[in-house]
């Protein structure tokens, strides 16, 4: 394994602590933001510029993650086998192809649904059920996995892969808090429509460049 990987470089550790970081960051904050409006607060009162403020953190912590997965590539022993003219041309695939669900589904989403604009009550409005959706209810982040492997594939590095597995792994514990906090959002604001209890029913399904991995909620027209 030490031949595939080396596990001395700090370079390695650090890029996988990002990762596990930018998810967890985001999640407790638009938390925080949806109990106690504290960037609507810091925001002057504007849930809008409170959500954009935290649309450009994030992306700003992406950025950041991904150049710390790519020095740690650079690190990192290649392998031939993944060097060859197969794989190199499914890395080029994958990016190619998770960039595309990643930004056809910002597109789709818009700013505020793409980074968390529900937990800053700004809703949607009529579900999103074309492309992106219509492949993955989580297309940016199974967009966001998949450029992370191809990307691992063109350097030919297995640690690549390793950190793939743990970016795959995370999202899917993010989604597992932010799909159903999601759909309770909007099944609090149909429960409020109808006049019904706080207690029961159930809403669209939420999920969501990243924070979200998806989501097949309402689309604000």
């Amino acid at each position: 394994m030490d031949q595939l990987i080396d596990f001395s470089q700090p370079s390695l550790y650090i890029a996988a602590a990002m990762i596990v970081f930018n998810p967890t960051f985001w999640n407790s904050v638009a938390r925080l933001e949806y109990h106690n409006k504290t960037l609507t607060k810091l925001a002057g009162g504007n849930a809008l510029y409170g959500c954009y403020g935290l649309a450009v953190t994030i992306f700003v912590l992406g950025l950041i993650r991904d150049a710390l997965y790519e020095r740690a590539l650079r690190q990192q022993p290649s392998h031939p086998a993944l060097l060859s003219f197969v794989s190199q041309g499914l890395a080029v695939g994958l990016v190619a192809s998770g960039n595309t669900l990643v930004l056809s589904s910002m597109w789709a989403l818009g700013i505020t649904g793409t980074y968390l604009g529900d937990y800053f009550g700004i809703l949607m409005d009529d579900i999103v059920t074309g492309f992106p959706f219509n492949v993955t209810d989580a297309p940016m982040y199974y967009g966001s996995a998949m450029s992370f492997l191809g990307t691992a594939l063109w350097y030919g590095k297995p640690a690549g892969i390793l950190l793939t597995a743990l970016v795959l792994v995370v999202y899917k514990i993010a989604l597992s808090f932010e799909d159903p906090f999601t759909a309770e959002i909007y099944a609090k604001r149909e429960r409020e429509s109808k006049g019904l209890p706080k207690q029961g029913g159930t809403g669209p399904k939420g999920g969501a460049i990243e924070p979200k991995g998806g989501k097949t909620g309402p689309k604000k027209e």
